[in-house]
């Protein structure tokens, strides 16, 4: 009885591995980091099913996708990258928008920029020769990046802080080195400030959305999209996925 007890259980974990390792590809801008997490455990709880998750710089996963990878869903900070990718032939359709984001100054404990004065703290640093890194995502492929840019070229900072800036591979490591040793700041995605898991590790400020051009996200599934993806981008538009995203700080499609 225990060798048949212990054969069942082991048929039962292989199958789990097995569904595990078959469940669909979901690529999302490195700003879901914590959002996406939490909506595809929401997904699994109410249906049963499965999504891997990969994260990281919407440019990047564009390249992926062109290329061949396996990415079943596409969640893109930029909705210009969507638009290619459906262009190119690689998706179903030009799929749906389901965010806007936004973009914060985030800054560590003991910073000479005090986050309360937004870009007039930034200014008032570097006038005074006290920013020598400061992060945001690459601007060539990290649609947050881009934004961040715009923001510091809009307040005439551009020139000034560019040698200094410390660039990550996508917003989340950006955010990693804002709040580095040795970093006074850095500019960062407004969803990411918001999780639990990076309470208490910094202060931030919400910028004006007229320093930079809208964070318009769109996600899409691509043509190797199955049904068990296909469910997952049915329930990014349900009340359940959008109260997630809501409390990551984003604005919703209709609202």
């Amino acid at each position: 009885m225990r060798r048949l007890v212990l054969a069942a259980l082991v048929g039962l974990l292989a199958l789990h591995g097995a569904a595990r390792a078959q469940a669909p590809l979901v690529a999302g801008a490195s700003d879901l980091q914590f959002a996406l997490a939490e909506i595809a455990a929401r997904f699994r709880a109410d249906t049963a099913q499965e999504v891997r998750l990969a994260l990281g710089s919407s440019g990047n996963i564009t390249r992926q996708i062109e290329q061949g990878s396996p990415v079943e869903m596409f969640l893109s900070a930029d909705e210009g990258f969507v638009f290619r990718l459906a262009e190119g032939g690689h998706t179903r359709d030009r799929g749906e928008p389901y965010a806007i984001g936004r973009i914060v100054l985030l800054t560590p404990p003991g910073s000479p920029i005090g986050t309360t004065g937004g870009m007039d703290a930034i200014r008032a640093a570097l006038a005074a020769g006290r920013v020598t890194r400061f992060a945001i995502a690459n601007p060539e492929h990290a649609p947050y990046g881009r934004a961040a840019q715009q923001a510091l070229r809009s307040a005439g900072l551009w020139d000034g802080i560019s040698p200094r800036l410390v660039l990550g591979e996508n917003v989340s490591q950006a955010a990693q080195f804002a709040l580095a040793g040795g970093s006074q700041g850095g500019i960062v995605a407004y969803s990411l400030v918001l999780a639990p898991a990076m309470q208490g590790r910094g202060a931030y400020t919400l910028l004006p959305e007229t320093l930079h051009e809208p964070l318009r996200q769109r996600m899409v599934l691509t043509r190797r999209a199955g049904p068990v993806a296909t469910a997952f981008y049915d329930f990014m538009q349900r009340p359940a996925a959008r109260e997630i995203m809501r409390r990551y700080g984003f604005v919703l499609p209709g609202e």
